[in-house]
């Protein structure tokens, strides 16, 4: 299994972001974004999961069999900034709305164990809105729980954590990793992970010359 970017280059309104960005990754293989505000790294992780289309280049994702025409979008987890979540529906309902949406309802973990997988057992008849914002986020990992897919993108995911809810983090993104997984994260800090790949983003710098230069 591999997922791999060749030579991509993406927008912020009509200003060129960045040009050139490369990497591969294999299966139990990690890349951690770095950089300021700014530079890109939040629109990187967009394009490669498919929700943004890049000016240039490719993401090219090849699944255990050598297949690669499935979207790399398809065989992702994507968590943004924001958990995905109603607020006025349970934890439960939440969870089971994307195990249906996002994958076969067997591949992936039950959901009370997934719950437990997080530290938060016992609070799924919950409406989430009445969730701190700690154990929204705790519950927005389980959502990567419940459905199988092998490419974890993570954009900033220890927000609002504590201490000891970024080592459970860092243990579920190892576990992962362990099993085959690929991670693509940006963070601000480390995420107690090791032997990782990483990439500072630059933003604007060194772009002026033209995604075609």
């Amino acid at each position: 299994m591999h997922l791999t970017a060749e030579n991509l280059a993406a927008r912020r309104g009509e200003d060129l972001i960045f040009v050139n960005i490369s990497f591969h990754l294999a299966a139990g293989e990690a890349l951690v974004l770095t950089g300021r505000n700014g530079s890109g790294k939040s629109t990187l992780l967009r394009v490669v999961a498919g929700l943004l289309k890049p000016e240039k280049g490719t993401v090219i994702f090849r699944d255990g069999e050598g297949r690669k025409d499935r979207h790399p979008g398809e065989a992702s987890h994507y968590l943004g900034h924001r958990n995905a979540m109603k607020n006025e529906l349970t934890v439960a309902e939440n969870l089971e709305f994307w195990r249906a949406f996002l994958g076969h309802p067997t591949a992936g973990l039950p959901l009370e164990e997934a719950v437990e997988a997080v530290g938060l057992s016992g609070i799924t008849h919950l409406p989430f809105g009445y969730l701190s914002a700690g154990q929204q986020r705790r519950i927005a990992f389980a959502k990567l729980l419940v459905a199988h897919r092998p490419v974890w993108i993570l954009d900033e995911p220890t927000a609002a954590l504590d201490a000891s809810a970024d080592r459970l983090l860092a243990e579920l993104i190892t576990a992962h990793l362990a099993q085959g997984g690929i991670v693509l994260a940006a963070t601000h800090q480390p995420l107690g992970l090791e032997n990782v790949q990483e990439m500072k983003m630059t933003g604007f710098a060194g772009v002026d010359h033209g995604v075609w230069g």
